[in-house]
């Protein structure tokens, strides 16, 4: 098993840009390439199955977890590495958190901003200090990018809420990033 893993979140369909299959593939494939493990979904369609598939095709290890409900609709991929089956969405959620070392977040509907502000919340509750990071293709995050701002500025929230979440503008600066993180001594969050 790999020594260094990577959660993915991303939507169980294409989206209508390419570009959002095209840096799913891309990401699927860094982190078969750089030896580390995906942990994701467990879908096998939309960006998810894509990022699944290139990492598998790049040698490396895959851990799908996927609540009993969606096996059917996500098509659960079974010939991951480890294809873990649980009761609800919100098991489906710990579990992946609690096997990652890092959080990557692509371009996805209400499922990927459900999973999205849940890592975000736990982590300013001190659950967990993993690095969270946005994909940003094409710019789909500066919706929320906005949002987050918006909190901070009307007081909901304290700057570290910004501060915990990295935005990236292409897959090189994601991988870098990962990189920066896994090479840190004391693993903190960037």
């Amino acid at each position: 098993m790999s020594e260094f893993s990577v959660c993915v979140y991303c939507g169980a369909r294409p989206g209508n840009d390419p570009a959002y299959m095209q840096s799913a593939e891309e990401t699927g494939r860094a982190i078969g390439e750089a030896g580390w493990r995906l942990v994701y979904g467990a879908g096998d369609v939309g960006l998810m199955g894509a990022v699944a598939r290139s990492a598998q095709e790049a040698g490396a290890d895959t851990f799908g977890v996927i609540p009993q409900h969606l096996v059917a609709w996500e098509v659960g991929k079974r010939d991951l590495t480890r294809f873990f089956v649980t009761e609800t969405m919100h098991e489906r959620k710990k579990v992946m958190v609690m096997n990652a070392d890092a959080i990557c977040v692509l371009p996805g509907g209400a499922g990927t901003l459900d999973e999205f502000f849940e890592v975000l919340t736990w982590r300013q509750l001190g659950l967990h200090d993993k690095p969270i990071f946005l994909l940003n293709v094409g710019g789909f995050w500066e919706p929320l990018r906005t949002l987050l701002s918006h909190v901070v500025e009307t007081g909901f929230a304290g700057g570290t809420m910004l501060e915990a979440v990295q935005i990236c503008g292409s897959v090189t600066e994601l991988t870098e990033a990962l990189r920066r993180f896994r090479s840190a001594p004391n693993r903190a969050a960037l």
